[in-house]
């Protein structure tokens, strides 16, 4: 994650931020190896959040959401270098779902952590994150729309599929390519076009499911025959770069 405090302000706090809190507060009381064994990761990280935790303060040196996280989807996305009429676009469109502040607005405030949606973190008769945020994420997204156009993992997704009402729009993007008349989706690459699509939809200000097909970046095209009315699926039919 990227803390930056000299561009773009926050302009709100996280709607969830009295349960981030809690979720603080429970890793401060773990020990460094319980910590590590939770992040599933190297000493040199797990040394660098574990001093984070230490020090975290959830009211000050924030950064905006948007700008914060640097992972592939946020690289093909590059919010730095969005119009202002793209971020009024995102403001309005765009949640961000974390399993440390639950669901985020682009410009809601937030400090470094790490703390996947998947990790298995007890607090109080939660057994886990999943277990922790229960329907609260979901029940918040059908206040604000009637679609949800769902660009997540399915390690976030699920924390909204499982509990949506029923006939709920939950339309899911899939991005693959074909091999022996299969359609192979990796990870990496559709990290790229989910971040990719979301550019893209605020270059376009769609707020039209049937627009959504017209998607046609990174060697993608809408594929009608592999697609549903809850699930869109795109095939990059480009040629692969071969070097010798």
């Amino acid at each position: 994650m990227n803390m930056d405090t000299d561009g773009l302000p926050p302009e709100s706090l996280p709607q969830f931020l009295a349960d981030a809190a809690r979720l603080l507060q429970q890793l401060k009381t773990m020990s460094y190896p319980e910590l590590k064994a939770l992040w599933g990761c190297s000493d040199s990280l797990a040394e660098l959040n574990r001093n984070r935790l230490l020090q975290m303060d959830l009211h000050s040196h924030l950064t905006p959401a948007i700008l914060s996280y640097e992972g592939i989807q946020y690289q093909y996305m590059a919010p730095a270098v969005f119009e202002y009429g793209q971020f009024d676009y995102i403001k309005e469109h765009l949640r961000i779902l974390s399993g440390f502040y639950g669901l985020l607005r682009p410009f809601d405030g937030v400090v470094p952590y790490r703390l996947e949606m998947q990790a298995k973190l007890a607090l109080g008769s939660s057994r886990n994150l999943y277990e922790f945020w229960g329907d609260k994420l979901c029940r918040q997204l059908c206040r604000e729309s009637d679609f949800i156009l769902n660009l997540a993992s399915y390690e976030y997704s699920k924390i909204i599929s499982a509990h949506l009402p029923k006939d709920f729009l939950f339309l899911t993007c899939g991005f693959g390519q074909l091999k022996d008349g299969k359609l192979i989706e990796k990870g990496t690459l559709c990290k790229m076009a989910r971040g990719e699509m979301v550019r893209f939809l605020a270059e376009h200000q769609i707020t039209k499911a049937e627009d959504i097909k017209t998607f046609n970046r990174l060697g993608y095209t809408y594929s009608a025959e592999h697609s549903s009315g809850h699930h869109y699926v795109f095939i990059n039919t480009a040629p692969r770069l071969k070097s010798v």
